[in-house]
Parts: structure tokens; C-alpha cells; sequence
């Protein structure tokens, strides 16, 4: 009898375990594209960091993250349980701070144009220990406040993946995608901002092939590092348009509608219909972020 109960309890275990795993590859999979953005958004959030810094200000960025994913974890599960109402509202909120943002850092020069760029002060070795750990704390600051609201729409989208299964099933696949997400996003971060370090590593080295990769590593670095900070800028928009416009359902079915019948045009049918969607969400994001901007602006110079 005990015997039968127990195999009873694994075969219990065994069945959460299998479709805790389902899950978690189907969130795993829905949450790539918004993972691929915060990887870009987080590599080019350090940029300017001082070479001897960059891993500190990774790994103080991923402890905010992991203490981030600690608040969102529990929180989204009393608001799904509680208020499943404000969890639109409140994405959306977030999504119009990514897109004053992104907008902030287009016109940041225009706006601001006697600050010092970024990158020279933070490789400025004149300036005092203090101005660079103020440097490094606001870059730090930032990259944890547009990590929240990634991680937030990461769990809200897994959130609404396992809403039908049971509570425990919902914490499982919540800390799983939470944690394993925070490590890979942040590894890679850590591995590209490196690799001009690798790069010169490999160039003491006696092969002649490892010594031309090396070479190759450190000539690309820097244009990988402005490429990035490009398409993170970029996916601020992109992605906090495109929360913004699925909380706008008249919005959001438009868009559908307008990439169904782009499949129609010749040849590239399908591939109109990947990135149409995208590219409204950026400009919608822009349009959002900019006027944001033009507003918090005006507001500034009324209270002056």
C-alpha cells in the first residue's frame, strides 16, 4: 500500500515536472523576441564604461535585474489573481517610459548641449574617483529601470501562457523563465562587452591564425558596440510601441490586418508580414517618446 502510494506521488511529480517543462519552452520560445531586445538594450547600456569596469557594471546591472524579477515574480501573481484588469494599464505605463526613453536619448545632445558626452567622461582619466562611480551609478540606475520593464513584460507574457494551469505549475515556470533569462541575457553582455579583451589576449599569442582573429576581434568591437547601441535605442521603440499598441485594440487589429494583406505582395510576402508589424511599433514609439519629451520639456520650462 505504501509502495503504491508512493510510485502514486512520483507519477504526480513527474507529470508537473513534464508540463512545467512544456511551458516553460513555449514561454521560453514567446519571449525570445523581447529577450533579443534586452539583450541589445543591456550591451549598449555599458557602452562608455571604462574597460576595467565593464564587468562590475554588468554584474551590479544583472543583481538588479535578479532583485527586479523578485519583486515582478510575486507581484504578477497577486495582480493576476487579484486585479487581472491592471496588468494592460500598467505594461502600458512601462511602455511609454521605454519610448521616452529611447526618445530622451535622441535628443538628449539637443536638449542637454553643454554636457559632456558619456563615453569621454567615463574614459576621462582626469576626472576624480568620485565623478566616475557617479557615472557608473547612473548608467547602472538606467539600465536596471528599462531592465524592470523588460523583465515585466517577459513575466507578463509567460504569466499569460500558464494563467490556466495550476498556482504552483505559475510559480515554477515564472522562476524558471526569470531565472535562466537574467543568466543568459547578462552572460552574453558580459561576454561581448569582452571581446576586445579577448582580442588582445589572442594576439600574444604564436599562431599566426589566432593572431589575425584577434586582430579581427579587436578591429569589430567597437563598430559591434555602436551597432548595438543603435538597435537598442532602436528597440526601445520597438518594444514599448508594440506594448502600447496591443493595449490599443482598434491599434493592434489594424496592424494585424495591415501584415495579413502585406503577405499579398510579390516574393517577399512573408517576410512584409515579420517586419511590418515591427516597424509601425517603432515608429508608434518614437511618435510616443518624442512627444512625451516635447511635453516633460515644456512642463520643465513652465515651473522655471
Amino acid at each position: 500500500m505504501a509502495g503504491s502510494s508512493l510510485l502514486a506521488l512520483l507519477d504526480d511529480i513527474a507529470a508537473v515536472l513534464d508540463d512545467v517543462s512544456v511551458m516553460t519552452k513555449m514561454a521560453a520560445k514567446k519571449t525570445s523576441g523581447v529577450l533579443g531586445d534586452d539583450l541589445a538594450l543591456n550591451a549598449q547600456q555599458v557602452t562608455g564604461v571604462r574597460a576595467d569596469r565593464e564587468l562590475p557594471v554588468v554584474w551590479a546591472v544583472a543583481k538588479g535585474s535578479f532583485i527586479n524579477k523578485l519583486i515582478l515574480v510575486p507581484l504578477a501573481l497577486l495582480i493576476s489573481a487579484f486585479m487581472p484588469w491592471a496588468i494592460t494599464p500598467l505594461l502600458m505605463i512601462g511602455g511609454a517610459y521605454l519610448c521616452f526613453e529611447g526618445a530622451e536619448k535622441l535628443a538628449h545632445k539637443y536638449l542637454h548641449p553643454n554636457e559632456k558626452n558619456h563615453s569621454q567622461i567615463s574614459q576621462n582619466s582626469t576626472l576624480s574617483p568620485e565623478e566616475l562611480a557617479e557615472f557608473e551609478s547612473r548608467k547602472i540606475k538606467g539600465a536596471v529601470r528599462t531592465d524592470f520593464v523588460l523583465s515585466a513584460e517577459i513575466i507578463a507574457i509567460t504569466l499569460g501562457i500558464v494563467s490556466s494551469t495550476t498556482f504552483i505549475n505559475q510559480v515554477a515556470v515564472l522562476s524558471i523563465i526569470a531565472i535562466v533569462m537574467t543568466i543568459g541575457v547578462y552572460g552574453l553582455v558580459a561576454g561581448i562587452v569582452k571581446l576586445d579583451d579577448l582580442g588582445f589576449y589572442l594576439q600574444k599569442k604564436t599562431t599566426k591564425l589566432l593572431i589575425k582573429f584577434g586582430n579581427g576581434l579587436i578591429y569589430i568591437t567597437p563598430y559591434l558596440m555602436k551597432t548595438l547601441s543603435i538597435v537598442g535605442t532602436a528597440a526601445m521603440f520597438m518594444v514599448g510601441g508594440g506594448i502600447l499598441t496591443h493595449g490599443i485594440h482598434y491599434i493592434y487589429e489594424w496592424i494585424e490586418e495591415l501584415a495579413l494583406l502585406s503577405t499579398l505582395t510579390p516574393i517577399i510576402g512573408s517576410t512584409m508580414q515579420f517586419i511590418l508589424p515591427s516597424l509601425i511599433n517603432l515608429v508608434f514609439g518614437l511618435i510616443v517618446g518624442l512627444f512625451i519629451v516635447s511635453l516633460m520639456t515644456i512642463i520643465k520650462r513652465i515651473k522655471r
